[in-house]
């Protein structure tokens, strides 16, 4: 496991009594220690309680030494859990695209590769077409975090992006995803202005790629929230991490 770590999950086994592998088959105790390490910054910290990055952790069923790559991942803050949560043992793939990259974000992204825990990421600079280098080799799971309702307005043909999502897992790997919720009805007609979408479209996308849908999750539900705004960071101000998102869940069979 990733040293980072180690001694937060010693603490926890000490006084929960459990095994090493009784942790490893608990997603929600490995999850819990990866949220609370140290050493995550303020900056992170501080999105967690719109995020609740341990719930999706769990959701996601990561295990250490899986095998994982992080689509969309912006400035890293997923990418990062990811990496905690697998280990050194694991490997984990971040991937952005060269437009957005060109646009605002290879400084974040860069600061977020020289932090010590991300060791061993591997930076992916690829268009969401064609996400992944070939000699990659087979994921155990692929995560999207609120970022597949930018596919549409970047013009990326989404359905070669699920079928190379598809064919780089495993058998039995899983692509989860958590977007913004539009309104039924919306559709994709507000990906650009509210950055949200319809999420029986996301359904039916990416199961039209093979897979089939394994879980949703309600855990960053807000049936409060109208979705008749832009929640994107820039614009959200105060109401950044109250909008309405799905968690989906879908596997390869």
């Amino acid at each position: 496991m990733n040293r980072i770590y180690i001694p937060l999950l010693a603490v926890f086994l000490a006084t929960t009594g459990l095994s090493g592998q009784a942790l490893s088959q608990d997603s929600m105790a490995l999850a819990k220690a990866v949220v609370a390490a140290e050493d995550r910054s303020p900056e992170d910290r501080a999105l967690d309680a719109g995020r609740k990055p341990a719930e999706l952790l769990d959701f996601l069923g990561i295990q250490p030494g899986w095998r994982i790559a992080d689509l969309g991942a912006g400035g890293g803050y997923t990418t990062e859990l990811l990496k905690r949560a697998v280990g050194s043992e694991g490997a984990v793939y971040g991937q952005n695209s060269k437009k957005l990259l060109e646009m605002f974000l290879e400084k974040p992204w860069s600061a977020r590769l020289e932090k010590p825990v991300m060791k061993g990421v591997v930076r992916v600079d690829r268009d969401f077409d064609d996400p992944f280098p070939k000699d990659m080799g087979p994921l155990d799971a692929v995560t999207m975090v609120l970022f597949y309702h930018d596919t549409v307005w970047l013009e990326v043909d989404r359905a070669a992006m699920n079928k190379a999502v598809f064919a780089a897992l495993k058998p039995g790997g899983v692509f989860v995803i958590v977007d913004h919720s539009a309104r039924p009805g919306d559709g994709v007609k507000v990906a650009n202005t509210f950055h949200r979408i319809e999420e029986d479209v996301v359904k039916s996308e990416v199961l039209a790629a093979g897979f089939v849908l394994d879980g949703e999750a309600d855990f960053l539900r807000n049936r409060n929230d109208t979705r008749d705004w832009n929640d994107s960071p820039r614009a959200a101000g105060e109401r950044r991490g109250t909008s309405d998102r799905f968690v989906l869940r879908f596997r390869k069979p």
